[in-house]
């Protein structure tokens, strides 16, 4: 998985360098035999499970610095992103340097609208989060959208201030409701598999 996203981003045209930050040496050693650079590991301090990628990320930023490499403009993609579409990225950098954002992010609709959105109770009843939208119809209710999870390009300086990512001067590139899937078990990745291979079929 990590090395179709080495691929793609090699592939892409878009960067100029391609760096893996991971504290893991067999994910060191494959990313590099798929054409990453990794020249330094992460440590252990920002590699459980509760470090959020800002940290990552502008810890990767400030060692880049300190062996005097500097980028104005830096992205992060996930590994667990094979249907990324690497022309998003591209649609990304554009609207951020268009627009004068420190962030663009990848982000889809939700399927269903969230003002209707309900949950069990203490007693295991229906309760509304929203009751004043009980009744509406749906296609009267705004648009809302989640993260989806696959790129974040974003200016040096907000990465390494850690600014936050989904709030302030932040947009997105909306998504198809097939380009993404969350691979989490073995299961989610046989079936994107199958759907990456009807979709080279048709490409």
């Amino acid at each position: 998985m990590i090395g179709y996203a080495i691929e793609g981003a090699l592939n892409s045209g878009i960067f100029d360098r391609v760096i893996v930050t991971t504290d893991d040496l067999e994910i060191a050693e494959v990313s590099r035999q798929f054409g990453a650079e990794v020249p330094f590991l992460r440590s252990a301090s920002l590699s459980d499970n509760f470090t959020n990628t800002i940290e990552v990320i502008a810890d990767c930023v400030e060692r880049l610095e300190s062996l005097g490499e500097v980028a104005d403009l830096v992205c992060c993609i996930y590994p667990v992103t094979p249907l990324l579409k690497f022309h998003r990225i591209k649609q990304g950098i554009e609207l951020l340097q268009e627009e004068n954002l420190d962030y663009v992010f990848s982000a889809i609709e939700f399927s269903s609208p969230i003002q209707r959105a309900f949950t069990r109770n203490n007693e295991g009843r229906v309760e509304f989060l929203f009751p004043e939208h009980q009744f509406a119809r749906s296609q009267d209710l705004q648009k809302t959208y989640h993260d989806a999870g696959q790129f974040y390009c974003g200016l040096k300086n907000a990465w390494s201030t850690r600014k936050p990512i989904l709030a302030g001067n932040s947009s997105f590139i909306e998504l198809d409701k097939y380009e993404t899937l969350d691979v989490d078990d073995i299961k989610d990745w046989e079936f994107v598999s199958s759907i990456m291979k009807l979709r080279d079929k048709s490409d």
